[in-house]
């Protein structure tokens, strides 16, 4: 099956674990702490990380360190990029629509 970067980041649990791998390397079993889920589901999303490119596995003797592969969330971040300018000019309209109601209701009161 092939996994993408959407697909990796669609999980809350992969989330966190791309925010905890971000500034540091972590062994599974690290990783596994910090969750309260099994260590087989954490091993299970490392695993679908792994597939979607967003973490390298590099083995250091019997341990398995989890490394970010920043690259690889570029996709993702250029296709939420592209609706930040519609969001921001709706939330500048929002903002213009309240000054008015505020300016109208301080007239009127």
């Amino acid at each position: 099956m092939r996994r993408d970067v959407f697909q990796a980041i669609a999980d809350p649990v992969r989330r966190d674990i791309i925010e905890l791998i971000a500034n540091e390397s972590l062994t599974v079993n690290d990783v596994a702490e910090h969750f309260e889920i099994s260590r087989p589901a954490i091993s299970k999303h490392i695993k679908i990380l792994n597939e979607c490119g967003i973490i390298e596995i590099n083995k250091k003797g019997r341990a398995r360190y989890c490394m970010i592969q920043p690259q690889n969330l570029l996709p993702a971040f250029l296709w939420i990029e592209q609706y930040k300018k519609l969001w921001e000019d709706k939330i500048d309209s929002f903002e213009n629509y309240l000054t008015k109601l505020q300016s109208k209701n301080e007239h009127n009161g």
